[in-house]
């Protein structure tokens, strides 16, 4: 099986030689500061053709044709809204329309020629775009505990004769984190949003990231990219469906887009819990994904998702089966005739904008559930399911690029989780939905003010209310762990085990000096109760970074 997939791998490679293809973007890696996409997609009024917010991270061209819709097409907007545009537009230069991105003061007539790229190169046989990637940061935590991080790296893209679209993202890191973070990394075995990892110093992390992909099409509406990245469903700060928590992984993605339907498959290798790292080859698991979206109207967009996580032996060695890559099919089927061993999972997300300044959105999870149960109302074990529902408020009362952000998430116990390590919701020890796993609530408010062209000030509050598992018992927070150990059969409820109340507030200053250059001042609270001995913590953190070429790093669990 695993010299099938090889071989269909090439096959793709192939195409791409043999077939005319459209010129190719890549994508804007995932980033908090692009939620600025969003804001103008609700300022529009209405969805630009080719553009799903939903889907994520955005192709680098469709960021362009959406600036560009909105600055031709709208007269009342801020002074700040066009920085803001011209800024999309400059950082994706290659495919806008009217980007102002020329350097005054090129160095040696060679570097910074544009605003935006170090060193860029462009004629009809080859493009490609070289960037430094630097962030330090220093901070203290309550106690008088230090803290940094220190990241250096590079970020190259491009096109080669305007058919292969590609990117590489290198960077070194070196960071003593929160201690909270710690704590997860020692429970977990695993640093944030990273794979491979390794000690510095005493209390502190080193690890390597990588990410790069090359993308094509087969034929001009269906995109494929394949490499290594993260991928993120839904328009919430969170997603229930797929997030981008967990460290990169290896994947295949087929994007085909047709008047108003966008249609995702992802067909993915990743990896079971790593228990240690010795030198030794990691347990592998497989993800078949597949998400359509449609633009039911001008202003309100539709999805539906099926996923399935399956492995083939206890070992987790397995190959990839080949039943899965049906892009068509329903997962579901597929696994109850192989014999129902894997983790199929379905649901589906929305939003709608309306009035120009609002956004209603949301995701229903469905992993398994009896209706009979449900209807009974009894907290049956099995009724896994999990959901979120939000609301964007943009120029809040009129003040200009004043924004609010509320959101619910909300997840049952034992959600996410199956039988074995290779068939949960999860890579490299991390859930591949919300930080927390399952058995929460949250509530997320986010509150967002420009006052300047280049400052943008943030404040954050999350307040979650969720059950940690207690010594030997199962309660369905841990999505790893398998889920046929299971405390009760009935009585289940949302917060079970042991009561634990996180609340969160970060607030964030950000100035850009320069394009992509930014300092960040940042204070957060983060208070932990639990019933758990040694699992009630409080920390008090300042921070302050520069960071160039790089989104910050957001540890808000």
């Amino acid at each position: 099986m695993i010299q099938s997939l090889n071989r269909l791998i090439v096959v793709f490679f192939l195409i791409i030689v043999t077939c005319p293809t459209q010129a190719q973007s890549v994508y804007a890696p995932l980033n908090a500061d692009y939620y600025l996409a969003d804001r103008y997609e609700i300022k529009h009024g209405r969805f630009v053709n080719g553009f799903f917010s939903n889907i994520r991270p955005y192709e680098r061209q469709r960021v362009a044709q959406l600036a560009d819709s909105v600055a031709a097409n709208h007269n009342f907007l801020s002074g700040r809204d066009r920085f803001n545009l011209n800024y999309l537009r400059n950082d994706n230069w290659e495919w806008a329309d009217s980007a102002e991105n020329e350097s005054n003061n090129p160095v040696f007539n060679t570097f910074y020629r544009k605003k935006s790229d170090l060193y860029h190169h462009r004629d009809d046989d080859f493009e490609v775009h070289v960037n430094p990637v630097l962030s330090f940061g220093l901070g203290t935590e309550a106690g008088g505990r230090r803290i940094f991080t220190n990241t250096r790296g590079a970020e190259i893209r491009g096109m080669i004769a305007k058919r292969i679209g590609f990117y590489s993202f290198v960077a070194d890191n070196q960071a003593i984190f929160p201690e909270y973070v710690n704590a997860f990394t020692r429970f977990y075995n695993a640093v944030p949003q990273e794979g491979y990892w390794k000690r510095f110093r005493t209390n502190g992390t080193d690890f390597f990231t990588a990410r790069g992909y090359v993308t094509f099409n087969i034929v001009k509406p269906v995109q494929v990219q394949f490499g290594h990245d993260k991928n993120f469903i839904g328009n919430g700060y969170r997603s229930m469906i797929l997030s981008d928590f967990s460290a990169p992984y290896l994947f295949l993605k087929l994007n085909t887009r047709v008047w108003r339907f966008n249609y995702q498959n992802l067909f993915t290798q990743m990896n079971a819990d790593v228990f240690n790292f010795a030198d030794a080859l990691f347990p592998k698991k497989y993800l078949a994904f597949h998400h359509l979206s449609v633009n039911v109207t001008k202003n309100l967009n539709i999805g539906l998702f099926e996923s399935v996580v399956f492995g083939r032996d206890s070992i987790g060695n397995g190959a990839f089966d080949l039943n899965y890559l049906n892009p068509v099919i329903f997962y579901r089927s597929v696994e109850q005739q192989l014999g129902s061993l894997d983790n199929s999972v379905i649901g589906l997300d929305f939003r709608l904008n309306f009035l120009r300044h609002m956004q209603l959105y949301g995701q229903f999870v469905l992993d398994e559930f009896l209706l009979s149960e449900v209807r009974a109302g009894n907290g049956w074990w099995s009724n896994k399911q999990a959901g979120q529902i939000g609301l964007r408020y943009i120029d809040v009362a009129n003040i200009r690029n004043l924004d609010l952000q509320g959101e619910v998430n909300v997840a049952r116990p034992y959600t996410y989780a199956h039988e074995t390590i290779y068939t949960s919701y999860a890579h490299y020890n991390q859930p591949l939905a919300h930080p927390l796993g399952a058995n929460f609530y949250e509530l997320v408010g986010i509150l967002r003010y420009q006052p300047l062209n280049r400052l943008h000030l943030t404040g954050k509050l999350i307040y979650a209310r969720y059950g940690e598992d207690t010594p030997g018992i199962n309660w369905g927070q841990n999505v790893r762990r398998d889920y046929s150990t299971f405390e009760q059969v009935y009585g289940n409820r949302i917060g079970q085990g042991a009561d634990t109340r996180l609340a969160f507030a970060d607030f964030t200053a950000t100035y850009m000096l320069k394009h992509n250059l930014f300092i960040d001042a940042k204070a957060i609270v983060r208070r932990q109760e639990s019933e758990l001995p040694g699992r009630t913590r409080n920390s008090y953190i300042g921070f302050l970074a520069l960071r160039l070429n790089i989104p910050q790093r957001l540890q808000e669990f």
